[in-house]
């Protein structure tokens, strides 16, 4: 998602003045019903919940047992041999529907960020000169993209892909080939390096690219490379948007939940090559500036053998999706202007819509996560003002409580700014987005994996520790995947921080 924000006017002493409008305040207007999703969501999981505690009371009455009490015991079954086996029959039964519809662990083994080489960098002011050479753009739409650039948030250092720095530009297919291929690949050799992982081992393949998908596919193409076997499970995602990495992740924990015992990669990237705007439409000239070069690929594993090796474990997907009406299915569109130019152009409604959407996403993710004291206080307080209509205060969750690590999206500043104050975090827990977005700008799906990359190198990720990714995307959707540490993390080989992480956190020019 980009960072564009409303607008509104107010008149004071006859001077009309135009004021920011940020996402709405969505933790005071919470709606009944995506609650009721996190509670259902909990409600499905109740057999392991009662069982839990249940098995636990049961071990404890029997380490209560002494000798005697055995002897008895067994005295008694030796004349009652049919209840034996009744139960033995119920438990044994039990306990195999239980282990058959018990869900597989997910494990996170790594994963890569591609670091673009440094000939690809470019600072505004080769931005700009670039800009004005092409002859596309005129004297307003030139000004425009200066004052973008500056409020944006990004450095003097993110990357733009080879063929945006020719003069003129060269979006050709071969082009968006080239490009594609150097980010997966280049994301893909240092994933396989780091986990010492066979290509032929991988079962399952994700790729998610919303704007560039040629025939063959993006998969095919990662096939071709690795000569991955003939029997993958192969998937390739298009059109779905900055938070399409999350809805790859939640694919591949399906499909691994019905394969056993292999390998899933996701392969999160965008293409910019063939998808810069050449035209003078103020709303879809944003892409251009804040769009940059990036990939992720991450290696999942429903080994039992990887916990020991693994980073992470999945705790929790969850994916809201608000394409039913018709302001949020348009709200990022792709389409041509009046001269006919290709590009993605923005709605000034889009902040309000990802408020909603990010409303309904907490909403249903609070009950998985927060604290039973949390839960209790807010659903009290939101009960009696739904319910009863009384005139009390919203209780606003602190969801800092339920997570160590927040890794928002990193569209646009005004999108970190929002999500800042509306969910009370402190500055550290929006550091790694706000620089993620000044080294490497929005690298759309992918902008999470750099976000962790980066509180990774800062080694702060510790054993038991939450992580709490969170993307917007087209459509409209809002997801969000939960992970738990496995240990003490430590930031992996060809890290793309590794480099730079002893100039972090700089600065940011607001």
């Amino acid at each position: 998602m980009n960072d564009r924000r409303e607008s509104e006017s107010t008149t004071t002493n006859g001077v009309q003045i135009r004021q920011p409008r940020g996402l709405p305040d969505f933790l005071h207007t919470v709606n009944l019903k995506h609650v009721k999703l996190g509670y259902h969501y909990l409600i499905t999981h109740l057999l392991t919940l009662c069982l839990v505690p249940l098995m636990a009371f049961v071990i404890f009455q029997a380490f209560q047992l002494n000798p005697n009490d055995i002897h008895q015991l067994w005295l008694h079954l030796q004349y009652n041999l049919v209840s034996v086996i009744v139960c033995s029959v119920f438990l044994v039964f039990g306990a195999t529907v239980y282990i058959m519809t018990m869900p597989r662990s997910l494990f996170l083994v790594d994963y890569a960020c591609y670091k673009p080489p440094s000939n690809l960098q470019v600072n505004f002011e080769r931005f700009m000169e670039h800009s004005k050479l092409t002859g596309d753009f005129d004297d307003s739409s030139l000004e425009f993209q200066r004052k973008i650039l500056e409020r944006s948030g990004l450095g003097e250092e993110t990357y733009a892909p080879e063929s945006m720095h020719c003069i003129p530009p060269r979006p050709s297919m071969a082009a968006a080939r080239e490009e594609a291929q150097q980010v997966m690949f280049g994301a893909l050799d240092v994933l396989f390096a780091n986990t010492n992982i066979k290509p032929k081992d991988i079962g399952i393949l994700v790729v998610n690219c919303s704007l560039f998908n040629p025939t063959p596919s993006l998969s095919a193409m990662i096939v071709n490379k690795y000569k991955l076997r003939g029997n993958l499970r192969s998937f390739n995602l298009g059109g779905m948007g900055c938070s399409a990495g999350v809805i790859a992740v939640d694919l591949a924990k399906d499909m691994l939940q019905v394969h056993r015992n292999t390998y899933a990669v996701v392969v999160s990237t965008e293409n910019m090559t063939q998808n810069w705007y050449f035209g003078n439409k103020k709303s879809m000239l944003i892409p251009n500036c804040l769009f940059r070069v990036g990939a992720s690929a991450v290696l999942l594993s429903n080994k039992a053998k990887d916990k020991r090796r693994a980073k992470y474990k999945l705790v929790h997907v969850v994916r809201t999706h608000k394409g039913a009406d018709d302001k949020a299915f348009k709200c990022v569109y792709q389409e041509q202007d009046d001269a006919g130019k290709t590009g993605v152009s923005l709605s000034k409604d889009l902040m309000a819509i990802a408020g909603g959407a990010l409303k309904a996403n907490i909403t249903t993710l609070g009950p998985l996560v927060l604290p039973i004291s949390e839960q209790l206080l807010f659903f009290s307080t939101l009960v009696a003002k739904k319910l009863f209509k009384a005139k009390v205060k919203p209780y606003i969750p602190d969801f800092k409580l339920a997570f160590d690590h927040f890794c928002i999206h990193a569209g646009g500043r005004a999108v970190i700014d929002e999500l800042e104050k509306n969910l009370q975090l402190l500055p550290i827990h929006v550091e790694a987005s706000r620089m993620t977005l000044h080294r490497f700008g929005n690298t759309s799906s992918s902008s999470i994996w750099y976000e962790l990359a980066y509180i990774e190198a800062k080694k702060r990720v510790r054993r038991g520790d939450r992580v709490w990714q969170i993307a917007f995307g087209s459509g409209f959707k809002c997801n969000s995947a939960i992970w738990e540490a496995l240990r003490q993390v430590q930031p992996s080989s060809s890290n793309p921080w590794e480099d730079c992480i002893d100039r972090y956190p700089v600065q940011v020019v607001m």
